[in-house]
């Protein structure tokens, strides 16, 4: 069970087109205040209050935006995420011999709350530590006297780093909620064990989850192969992109699931 890079891609693309017209807004705007005091800073005379008005009144914008968006952007990501999990499990099972058809369970259901839950947090705080770090930059450019050409440099800066935390947060819960949610399916099918498989994608394996890779642990418990020394299961950890492998015993008997 991998996760699936479709899921990934497409909410990555979601939440860039929102960071994007967050930026695109923050730089118009931004940058015609700066221009309209222009003659005012050259006499050194710093609109900070002018500024300072305007970077409320944008972050008031963008957080709502951003407060309406996270939701039904969370719910798409953990109904495409759960779909093509069942799909990839089902796919699995067939070639296994094994016909079934999956139902919504509690376990899922409670899977797919969390996952939404999770996102809204993270999808909102794309937005707050954006604004917060272009109200710095807009601050520190009046207080110096920096040109715009200088803060838009930053402006942009900030635009990239929001758009590499929306690459690391598609990925990151594209892994996790695949794990989570092939974990609950395993336990449903009575699957016990499961084959750690190290990803070799990350430029900085854990050595743990390396040396464990191709070894068997427990669905239930997982394995003791954490950060912290605790037990953990594939795609669990941050940026950890490790999957596995179901031992199958005799599925007849759960048919119908």
């Amino acid at each position: 069970m991998r996760p699936n890079v479709g899921v990934e891609l497409a909410y990555r693309r979601k939440l860039e087109r929102l960071i994007d017209e967050m930026s695109a807004s923050v730089i118009y705007w931004v940058s015609a205040a700066y221009k309209k005091n222009e003659p005012a800073m050259a006499q050194d005379a710093i609109p900070a209050d002018y500024l300072r008005r305007l970077m409320k009144k944008l972050a008031r914008r963008w957080m709502s935006r951003f407060d309406d968006a996270a939701n039904e952007l969370a719910e798409y990501f953990a109904k495409a995420a759960s779909e093509r999990s069942d799909a990839a499990l089902k796919a699995i099972l067939k070639r296994a011999g094994v016909s079934i058809e999956f139902k919504m369970t509690p376990a899922q259901r409670d899977i797919l709350s969390a996952t939404v839950n999770q996102n809204v947090s993270l999808i909102k705080s794309i937005s707050g530590n954006y604004l917060a770090q272009v109200d710095g930059s807009v601050m520190r450019s009046v207080q110096t006297g920096r040109d715009l050409a200088s803060l838009t440099k930053d402006l942009r800066e900030h635009h990239g780093v929001s758009k590499r935390k929306a690459a690391m947060i598609s990925r990151d819960q594209n892994n996790k909620a695949t794990s989570a949610m092939n974990r609950a399916r395993q336990i449903e099918l009575g699957i016990k064990e499961a084959v750690w498989l190290h990803s070799a994608g990350g430029k900085e394996p854990r050595p743990k989850h390396v040396a464990f890779s191709g070894k068997r642990y427990d669905v239930v418990k997982g394995a003791p192969i954490g950060d912290k020394e605790e037990y953990v299961f594939p795609g669990q950890e941050i940026n950890c992109r490790c999957v596995c492998k179901s031992v199958l015993p005799d599925l007849t008997a759960y048919q119908g699931i």
